[in-house]
């Protein structure tokens, strides 16, 4: 059987034949070693048709449609008049090396062309692209590394301008930013306390959150000299009189030790890293909250911005999640546990990032499984809302979380909740009544 070899370079494609070569011969530690010196490789691998392409344009598209796997109808063309003919009936007798399998799956099913990708066809399409300059004709030197050169700029701009276009990567990299900010804060606010209190260990006790505790400790500075005359400004951090009054009468019996000035002045400036961190967090949250709003408003609006946030971050992208089935949503975050849980023939665990939703946490623990399976199914659908509607709303995703509540209601009291289609008819017709496109959103529910 004969074998042709498909290799897509910068300027076209090109159809080479390797004779002489048997399944016997088929040696890739061999031909690894030989495919380096041209005149051995020559007399296997010859160069049987070359078409160019049109423009830098189509040599993009020609780009794009390979890296997915897809035969364009310029490739088709080109291997339907250049390969041998099949007869109705009858097995060929040659076969198409390619590079990449899924390609060779997609030549196969259009054209019936079979097609092989192995190590072996690998290292012959490596000594192609190493002589490819040699094989043609007319070539001058440095067209090919020219063309190489534009080719790849346009894909890498191409993509770039994609992933520009799918802005859920800001939201990706804002909630793992959050999560970071979340642990440092929480870090290094222990860290103040615990120095802090060497001066002041009565303050743990009064003000047990970590942002006030750093503002009091900065305030107060030097314990010693905490009067009434501060009182003013202690009750503005606080918010409450009697707990700054008690924070003042604290500072007079404390049985903390004294500090230099600059152990002070070093507390102090640490006490002002962790409050500004603190602010920054906060500005996060709402940059998070107003991009989810954008991105996935029907997703934020029934399950919330941080764990819609978490889901998208853990999916990939926003496409990446409208892509999975409820089932797969429901226990994303706990594959650990769900490997573990096949591998030793155990409970397979019922939820995973959604827990965090405040559903769950409702729920008795008899239908917390119920509700996460409930609960993930409406995040597909309003995931999938969010990345193929046409119209950004979240009428979809308030109303979801209307039947998230009726369906624990009925968990609870035995409330009937209402059917999905008389739902989504009636946030069809609310869409419609605010003057957008209802054709849309129809056509995506269906």
């Amino acid at each position: 059987m004969s074998l042709y070899l498909l290799y897509e370079s910068a300027s076209g494609y090109g159809l080479f034949s390797a004779d002489g070569i048997d399944e016997i011969g088929q040696n890739t530690e061999a031909v690894r070693t030989s495919v380096v010196d041209l005149n051995r490789f020559g007399k296997v691998v010859k160069l049987a048709a070359f078409t160019p392409y049109d423009s830098a344009l189509d040599a993009l598209n020609q780009c794009n449609a390979i890296s997915e796997g897809q035969m364009t109808d310029e490739l088709r063309n080109f291997l339907e008049l250049t390969l041998p003919k099949v007869k109705e009936g009858k097995k060929p007798k040659f076969s198409l090396g390619v590079a990449e399998p899924k390609l060779g799956s997609h030549i196969f099913e259009v054209t019936k062309i079979p097609c092989q990708s192995n190590e072996f066809v690998l290292e012959l399409i490596r000594g192609i692209r190493l002589h490819f300059d040699r094989f043609i004709e007319n070539l001058k030197p440095g067209d090919l590394e020219k063309a190489q050169l534009g080719l790849g700029h346009s894909y890498s701009r191409a993509k770039v301008k994609f992933n520009v276009n799918r802005v859920d990567n800001m939201v990706i990299q804002a909630i793992f930013l959050l999560d970071t900010l979340d642990k440092d804060i929480n870090s290094f606010s222990m860290r103040v306390r615990e120095w802090y209190s060497w001066h002041f260990p009565e303050l743990v006790k009064i003000v047990n959150d970590n942002y006030l505790y750093a503002k009091v400790a900065k305030y107060v500075d030097d314990k010693a000299q905490l009067s009434e005359d501060k009182l003013s400004g202690l009750t503005d951090i606080v918010g409450d009189e009697d707990k700054a009054k008690e924070i003042i009468e604290a500072a007079k019996a404390s049985m903390g030790q004294d500090l230099s000035p600059i152990d002070l002045i070093n507390v102090k400036q640490f006490a002002q890293r962790v409050m500004d961190l603190a602010e920054y967090r906060k500005k996060l949250y709402d940059y998070l909250v107003s991009k989810m709003s954008d991105i996935a408003p029907n997703l934020a609006a029934l399950i919330g911005e941080v764990v819609g946030a978490r889901l998208i971050s853990h999916a990939g992208s926003l496409t990446n999640l409208a892509k999975c089935p409820s089932s797969t949503l429901q226990i994303l975050g706990a594959e650990k546990a769900l490997f573990r849980a096949l591998k030793t023939h155990g409970n397979t665990p019922k939820y995973g990032l959604i827990f965090h939703s405040s559903f769950i946490g409702r729920a008795s623990a008899k239908n917390k499984g119920r509700m996460a399976r409930y609960l993930a199914n409406k995040c597909s659908i309003a995931s999938r809302l969010d990345c193929f509607l046409d119209a950004s709303t979240n009428a979809f995703g308030e109303k979801l979380r209307e039947q998230v509540e009726e369906r624990l209601d009925f968990y609870d009291k035995g409330v009937a909740p209402r059917k999905n289609i008389d739902v989504m008819k009636s946030v069809i017709d609310t869409v419609e009544s605010k003057g957008l496109n209802p054709l849309c959103f129809q056509n995506q529910l269906k």
